[in-house]
């Protein structure tokens, strides 16, 4: 499967130009740098504003134990509490990495773009990715749905919440998660992506008690400072 992937990955390649934006985003077809404050969730309840680390690179292992070593590691300050916001930089193993706020117009967001567009690897990578969502109200009996290429640990508000093994492809709601509760006000979903090699991308919503996707949320990346 990976090696299929890169053959896709590389045939994108060739037919996308990707250019430096002034503040370093990558101005690809489907991500852009945020031109408002605010976004809703998409007609179909996606989020399509995120913030995004720029790759670490780690061994490419995508078994259970693999990715829970990856993920476990402490590899800059506040990894599982902190929010940062754009432009923002951090270090790990001695090397500077900056966060990057954007926006897709698809459905899902696609990370191979992301890091081919700042000249970074996109094999063997960590991503680390952020978003806030704000809610008018409490949600109860809500669930996290998301899918990656390829494994993935998500957490909400600091609890994990869905785990995603092995090499795979995004499949929308591919992996949900319990029951759980949105907050009024602000409330932080946290991501880590592991690729092994090829593609690479996510998407997430949040469906209610009966599975339909929630579309009455803002994304507000300055919201929880």
């Amino acid at each position: 499967m990976i090696a299929t992937r890169i053959v896709c990955a590389m045939a994108v390649c060739s037919v996308v130009t990707i250019r430096i934006a002034a503040q370093g985003v990558p101005v690809v077809p489907t991500i852009s740098r945020p031109a408002t404050a605010t976004r809703a969730a998409g007609t179909d309840g996606f989020l399509q504003r995120w913030l995004i680390l720029e790759p670490i690179a780690v061994s490419g292992q995508l078994t259970d134990s693999a990715v829970r070593t990856t993920v476990s590691r402490d590899y800059f300050p506040g990894q599982l509490t902190a929010v940062p916001q754009n432009g923002d930089a951090v270090t790990v193993d001695g090397k500077p990495l900056q966060w990057h706020a954007v926006d897709t117009t698809n459905y899902n967001v696609n990370l191979f773009h992301f890091a081919a567009g700042l000249k970074k690897p996109t094999s063997n990578v960590l991503f680390w990715i952020v978003t806030v969502v704000r809610a008018q109200q409490d949600m109860p009996d809500i669930r996290l749905a998301i899918g990656s290429n390829a494994a993935s640990v998500w957490w909400l508000n600091g609890a994990e919440l869905i785990t995603l093994f092995n090499d795979r492809q995004t499949v929308i709601d591919d992996g949900v998660s319990r029951r759980t509760m949105l907050k009024k006000g602000v409330n932080v979903i946290r991501a880590a992506v592991i690729n092994a090699g090829g593609a690479t991308d996510f998407c997430a919503r949040f469906l209610d008690a009966n599975a339909r996707p929630i579309t009455g949320l803002t994304i507000d990346l300055a919201a929880a400072r």
